[in-house]
């Protein structure tokens, strides 16, 4: 789609050159070096002189230097506070440790990619086997990845990647119910994954005393002497499965405050369109969530570094901003380890779609967040 040479755009511009849809159009003539304005920030500055009616790409535009994290404004806003959203509840499932699920579902998470082809078909097995006798779980996830076998892990910030791991695992939405897959010669062992200050690890079939007992997982190693093949591997991880499931068909939905919930937003292809339609809408979603107690997550620290000072502006409160202010310090000191700057976000799916750069996607992205502080 797209708009053709010729057509009218305003009362005296008409396109001097076919636009892709949800691209650009100059409504003005922009000198060379000018700024390039869109939702009232310089996205860009003119590389060369750019007349009315032609089309504004990315190829036309210099990025702007990154906003600089000293002299930002601090906790300085005061969105309007929307009046407290009351008595709206939603049937979830409480854990005991006190967080709230909105599914039931068996998880099994992997310390290593090479587990990945065994518990892929252990999976399968129990979705077809035993799935069916456990109506009220909702289903059985895999939380595979591509990392753990020998990596350094001590390496500076390898802790990022197995933090990540490890609070995927305790997702509420598995009460705790979680099972566990390793090979046995992975540099991500088990322990390490899943300390026993987060939940203790105990071998199929072998009791765990203390406190933490009835939140102990199951732990398969394929390298275990006792597995004499491939199928005895995949017996081994569909019956630790089968004690899990019957303890997750007994949890009941219970009704809950929306308080309670904490909800993720995604990423979602951006185009040029999403800063006007999708994403507001989700910010709109997401001030009705937060007037009712709610908490929300909205992605992603490579697109909100041109938007900090909007969201230090926003905070709640001065050590907030400081918290963000860490991230994007974080951020672009991996950019630079890296030898690489900010403009690698976007995507080419992204520039196909109208946005020519990382600035003007941070302030379509950003507004996921809502107006609230």
């Amino acid at each position: 789609g797209g708009l053709p040479a010729g057509t009218a755009v305003s009362a005296d511009v008409r396109l001097l050159e076919p636009v892709p849809q949800g691209h650009k159009v100059a409504l003005r003539r922009i000198a060379a070096g000018a700024a390039v304005i869109r939702y009232n920030v310089t996205i860009g500055y003119a590389l060369e002189d750019i007349v009315a009616g032609s089309w504004v790409h990315e190829g036309m535009l210099e990025l702007p230097s990154a906003r600089g994290l000293d002299n930002l404004p601090i906790a300085t806003d005061s969105p309007h506070r929307l009046d407290p959203l009351q008595g709206y509840t939603f049937d979830g499932y409480r854990n005991p440790d006190g967080t709230v699920g909105t599914r039931n579902l068996l998880g099994i998470t992997t310390t290593v990619q090479c587990v990945s082809g065994v518990v892929d078909y252990a999976v399968g097995r129990i979705r077809d086997e035993l799935l069916p006798r456990y109506p009220h779980v909702d289903g059985v996830v895999a939380l595979e990845h591509t990392y753990g076998c020998g990596v350094a892990i001590d390496a500076p910030d390898a802790d990022i990647p197995i933090r990540t791991l490890r609070n995927i695992s305790l997702n509420p939405n598995f009460g705790g119910e979680l099972l566990v897959v390793s090979l046995g010669c992975e540099k991500l062992q088990p322990e390490r994954l899943l300390p026993a200050e987060s939940i203790p690890l105990r071998k199929v079939g072998q009791p765990i005393a203390g406190s933490n007992a009835d939140r102990s997982v199951d732990l398969v190693c394929l390298q275990d002497h006792k597995h004499t093949g491939f199928m005895s591997m995949i017996d081994s991880i569909v019956e630790a499965a089968r004690s899990h499931l019957e303890r997750l068909n007994e949890r009941e939905r219970v009704s809950c405050p929306a308080a309670d919930l904490v909800v993720g937003v995604q990423c979602g292809g951006s185009d040029a369109f999403s800063g006007i339609t999708a994403n507001p809408a989700v910010g709109f979603a997401t001030d009705l969530l937060v007037r009712a107690g709610g908490t929300v997550l909205f992605s992603e620290v490579t697109e909100v570094r041109d938007g900090i000072d909007q969201l230090t502006n926003r905070a709640a409160n001065p050590s907030v901003a400081e918290a963000m202010i860490r991230e994007m310090a974080w951020y672009d000191a991996y950019l630079a380890r890296g030898q690489v700057d900010r403009s690698a976000n976007t995507t080419p799916g992204n520039k196909q779609g109208g946005l020519s750069n990382i600035v003007e996607k941070a302030m379509g992205s950003i507004i996921k967040s809502g107006s609230t502080p």
